[in-house]
């Protein structure tokens, strides 16, 4: 028989008085997940690592990877810092008809199911169904209905139902999926446009979700499936945008938090949780928001280690016509300039407005661009220069005064990637110290 999905038994400890939770890292970044498995690797925990419907689908999203070709990627990164496999929960987020929100509804439904089938044959355990959004061919004029929603959630899940049986069968040992469900989803990535305020979840629309899901589930004999729902996605009131964070307030979640209580299988899944403190975090895992979505936040601090190793790459170099600089902060913003799509609808305001959004908004639309060849190449090219140097502590202290530290007492190696993956690690530790019982 196999063992107790993790996930489940975050949620058996909730509800037994045990703040325990787990961060889910949604990136598809080899620096990030390398940093977020030797994090886990010294405490002894599960990763959680997940794909949005975006980054890898069946026709290969922006990063060009399928389902199966996530998890090798993954798996590649295992074992490259001898992570154990069986330590790895692989989880896709907003599977559903998000991508293909502007076809009509059967085209979209269509290319979904496929999409959840080939993530559940991948050997993906953690699955978040998301149909919360108008089709082509809905009334945009009017809120979608619950009904609709939780219908098309559970024609996905029967899908990933079979397609798990299927897998089993040539896996005997696999464990069975666990689903998350809701249609008050935070856009991924971020807000839009900068809010002035963000409405908690109303307990009674909370709890309408929770009871049109189970009745549709049972209407579709998802009898099994819906012992395996464990977590609902609601808006606890947390966001962020350019350059603001929306951050938890406990009273204001009081009553959301409270109507949790009469449901034994399920917690909350908090969404765009990136940029809260730590303190923050520790007390949305306290009241019951066990799984804690974080990305944005890992690769803008990616992306300000690798702007900080850039500055010190030109201190030392600049004036050395034999180095080949790798001008990475210029080759980058090139490179966003060039295909503004993945941000234009995020980046708001005049054009200096703009090209400092581009490099420093919380949003953090830089991931989208650092897979792309010349970004990749540039990165490459000042790791290089920066190894075969000898950096001086005086300039790791300018512009990477926390690594400066660390390494001073021997805790960090004077090494541009372990300061890189280290300045991921710092936004790794609000999540550890939230999610951990000590």
């Amino acid at each position: 028989m196999a063992n107790i999905h993790p996930v489940k038994k975050i949620v058996e400890n909730q509800k037994n008085g045990i703040h325990k939770g787990i961060f889910s890292v949604c990136s598809a970044n080899d620096y990030v997940i390398e940093a977020v498995m030797e994090r886990a690797l010294k405490d002894n925990e599960y990763v959680l690592i997940e794909s949005t419907a975006n980054q890898v689908n069946q026709y290969g999203g922006y990063t060009g990877m399928q389902p199966m070709d996530f998890k090798e990627f993954v798996n590649k990164i295992a074992d490259k810092v001898c992570f154990p496999n069986e330590k790895i929960i692989l989880g896709g987020d907003h599977l559903g008809p998000l991508t293909w929100k502007n076809e009509s509804s059967t085209e979209a439904m269509e290319k979904s199911h496929v999409l959840i089938r080939e993530y559940v044959q991948a050997g993906f355990t953690k699955i978040h169904i998301d149909t919360s959004m108008h089709l082509g061919d809905d009334d945009k004029g009017r809120v979608l209905d619950t009904k609709v929603i939780a219908d098309r959630a559970a024609q996905l899940c029967k899908t990933a139902e079979e397609a798990f049986e299927e897998y089993k069968k040539a896996n005997p040992e696999a464990m069975p999926p666990v689903y998350v469900v809701g249609s008050e989803v935070p856009i991924p990535g971020g807000s839009q446009e900068e809010e002035e305020g963000i409405q908690v979840t109303k307990v009674a629309d909370f709890e309408d979700t929770v009871e049109t899901f189970h009745s549709v589930f049972m209407k579709y004999e998802l009898i099994n499936a819906w012992e395996n729902v464990v977590a609902v996605v609601v808006q606890p009131g947390v966001e962020f945008g350019d350059e603001s964070v929306h951050e938890y307030d406990r009273v204001a979640a009081r009553q959301l938090v409270a109507a949790l209580g009469q449901y034994p299988q399920i917690v909350f899944e908090g969404h765009s949780t990136d940029y809260q403190t730590d303190v923050k975090l520790k007390e949305m895992v306290e009241d019951g928001i066990a799984i804690l979505k974080v990305g944005p936040a890992l690769t803008f601090a990616m992306r300000e280690g690798l702007v900080a190793l850039n500055y010190i790459e030109n201190e030392l170099f600049k004036y050395s016509p034999e180095v080949e600089l790798s001008n990475f902060i210029e080759t980058l913003d090139k490179a966003m300039v060039k295909n503004p799509v993945n941000w234009e609808k995020h980046y708001h305001g005049s054009p200096a407005k703009i090209r400092y959004a581009r490099k420093y908004s919380f949003s953090d639309r830089c991931r989208y661009y650092l897979p792309i060849e010349d970004v990749k190449d540039s990165i490459e090219r000042l790791i290089k220069n920066l190894k075969k140097a000898d950096i001086p502590m005086t300039l790791i202290d300018q512009f990477m005064p926390v690594q400066y530290n660390k390494i001073r007492k021997g805790m960090l190696k004077k090494d541009p990637e372990a300061m890189l993956k280290d300045r991921i690690d710092n936004y790794i530790d609000d999540y550890v110290y939230a999610t951990l019982v000590k």
